[in-house]
């Protein structure tokens, strides 16, 4: 089963997370990013999700995570919880 690894900034307004994108493109660390202003649990560890299989996050993840590309970030992607820069760290 493929897994991935990946890292994330959740905010509430996709004009926010536009905003951290571009700091992020403009040099930002997106670990710092995530720890300053993601409203998730794991910014403490930078926006890091850790390793996970299909169907363990949400549809809207599951899309960019396994068919984007690897070391970009993307987004705005829009879920039930908000608005996400996600950036897939590894896939296998």
């Amino acid at each position: 089963m493929a897994q991935a690894s990946a890292r994330h900034i959740l905010v509430a307004t996709e004009a926010q997370c536009n905003e951290l994108k571009q700091q992020i493109a403009d040099g930002a660390d997106f670990g710092d990013v995530a720890r300053a202003h993601s409203s998730c649990p794991s910014k403490a560890q930078g926006g890091d999700l850790g390793s996970f299989g299909p169907g363990m996050m949400v549809p809207e993840f599951d899309r960019v995570v396994f068919n984007e590309a690897v070391g970009v970030v993307h987004g705005p992607v829009k879920t039930q919880f908000g608005y996400h820069l996600l950036e897939v760290t590894s896939r296998s």
